[in-house]
């Protein structure tokens, strides 16, 4: 998840940001989001649908390509696997803080917000063995799963308030939307950004045909 984003979507945290490097250069002005678990699901679903079609909109050489810009994440499998991770984030903290009731480990153990940008890179790590078929595979599992959590809890545990100590003030909703529509969002910006680049500047991708 970018520092922006993080901070977006987690207001709460400390305002730490300013020093990590965005995904992008400029964003969207910030969709209306979910106010409860119907449009949480629907939300979650059309953006992961646009984003698949925004790959599918790219040739098969194109969606292998690295990016023609500089940013952590070099290429398509990048992008999908670093959601997929947050997923799997998201499924932890759930776990932990509904189902068992204690105080998850957020991000995660080991990271605080502000090792953010090392938890990132540790999740590209990660995946640099995963070919692009396994992660638009393991994406679809991940996206899946998500949804199926989120069916899991009432619209009171989504969206009334804080409902579990560790949202702190924030609703369990709004965790879950920043790791599924938001972050699937911030995923676009950054693929159409490659798209626009190929389409202004076709000579990379002549050099590979």
């Amino acid at each position: 998840m970018g520092g922006e984003l993080a901070k977006r979507s987690f207001p709460f945290l400390p305002d730490i940001y300013g020093s990590i490097i965005h995904h992008i250069t400029v964003r969207r002005p910030c969709m209306a989001r979910p106010t409860d678990k119907a449009q949480l699901l629907a939300a979650a679903q059309l953006q992961y649908d646009n984003l698949i079609a925004l790959v599918d909109g790219f040739s098969p050489h194109q969606q292998q390509m690295e990016f023609l810009f500089d940013d952590r994440d070099r290429n398509i499998r990048d992008v999908l696997t670093h959601l997929h991770e947050w997923h799997h984030l998201m499924a932890e903290w759930d776990r932990v803080g509904t189902k068992e009731s204690r105080i998850p480990s957020i991000p995660k153990a080991g990271y605080t917000w502000n090792t953010l940008t090392e938890l990132n890179r540790a999740i590209w790590e990660k995946y640099q063995a995963m070919d692009l078929a396994s992660a638009r595979q393991s994406l679809a599992q991940s996206h899946a799963w998500m949804l199926e959590l989120i069916q899991d809890h009432t619209d009171d545990e989504l969206f009334i308030g804080a409902s579990y100590p560790w949202t702190i003030k924030y609703s369990l909703g709004s965790y879950f939307d920043a790791c599924t529509a938001e972050h699937y969002e911030w995923a676009m910006e950054v693929i159409q950004r490659q798209k626009e680049l190929l389409e202004r500047n076709p000579e990379p991708l002549a050099q590979h045909l």
